[in-house]
Formats: structure tokens, sequence, C-alpha cells
């Protein structure tokens, strides 16, 4: 009967072990599952956080082109000013030589009128008016009184015979 008994407990006890075996296998495939079930979920966020962030990707590299061909058709605009800005500066600079040039030629004629008018009425007064040279009269007698004034400051009459003589000279020269 022990025999029996302890059979029975052995089978129930395999049993058990069987059960606890089958129980664990299947709460293995049952974590397996959860575990393809979290892995393929957080492949389907990844994938949509991917894609998520080549569409951010996407929009700003499309901002950025769009901001470039603005910059692009901006600068072509300023080039296209600055042609025009520098045409027109050539066009009033082409314009001024010549205003300058005109100028130029017309005060170049208008000198040389001048300078032919001033001539010819040089040639006239010359022609109209003798000319007249004069020397100075009696300059040898004038120094010597200069002289002798100067040596005699305080004496004046010493000086009376040349200052007739001078006075002589000058009224001969005036005759």
């Amino acid at each position: 009967v022990v025999n029996d008994e302890e059979l029975k407990k052995r089978i129930a006890e395999e049993l058990a072990l069987e059960r606890a075996r089958r129980d664990s296998e299947a709460q293995k495939r049952r974590l397996k599952q959860e575990q393809m079930y979290v892995r393929d979920e957080f492949g389907k966020i990844l994938e949509r956080e991917r894609i998520s962030s080549n569409e951010h990707l996407t929009r700003a590299i499309l901002r950025e082109r769009a901001a470039t061909e603005e910059e692009r058709q901006k600068a072509q605009r300023f080039a296209k000013q600055l042609e025009e800005k520098d045409r027109e500066l050539k066009k009033h600079d082409a314009y001024y030589k010549e205003q300058l040039a005109r100028l130029e030629e017309r005060s170049a004629q208008f000198y040389k009128v001048t300078t032919e008018q001033y001539q010819k009425a040089a040639d006239e007064v010359s022609a109209r008016f003798k000319r007249y040279e004069s020397h100075p009269i009696c300059a040898d007698l004038q120094d010597k009184i200069l002289q002798c004034y100067r040596q005699h400051a305080q004496e004046t009459l010493s000086c009376s015979a040349l200052a007739s003589q001078y006075l002589r000279c000058v009224n001969h020269a005036k005759q």
C-alpha cells in the first residue's frame, strides 16, 4: 500500500511538475508573444517617428530652398538695379564731359577773341600816342643833396649851395 501511495504521490508530483512546466512554457510563449507585440509596436512607433522626422526635414529643406531662391532673386534684382544706376551714371558722365568740352571750347574762343581785341586796342593806343621816355634829370646833384642832408641833419643850411645848383639844373632842363 505504501508503494501505491508513494506511487500516487510521485505521479501527483510529476503531474504537478508537468503542469508547472506546461504553465511555464505557456507563460514563456505569452511572454514571447508580448515581447514580439511590444517590439512590433516599438517598430511602428519608430517608423512613424522616422517618417515624421523625414517630413520635418523635407519641409525644412523646402523652406531653406525657398529662402535661398528668394535671396538669389533679390540679389539678381539688386544687380540689375546696380547695372541700371551704373548705365545712368555713365550716361550722365558722358553728358557732363560733352558740356565741359563745349564750355572749354567757348572759353578758348572767348579768350582768343578777347586777346585779339586787347592786342588791337593796345596797337591803336600805341599808334595814337607817342612813346615818351623819361630820364631823371640832375640825378647826380639829387644824390649829393640827399647825402649832404644826411651828414648835416642839424645844419641844413650848409647844403644850400648844392640846393641852389640843383634848382638851376632843373630850371635849365625845363627850358
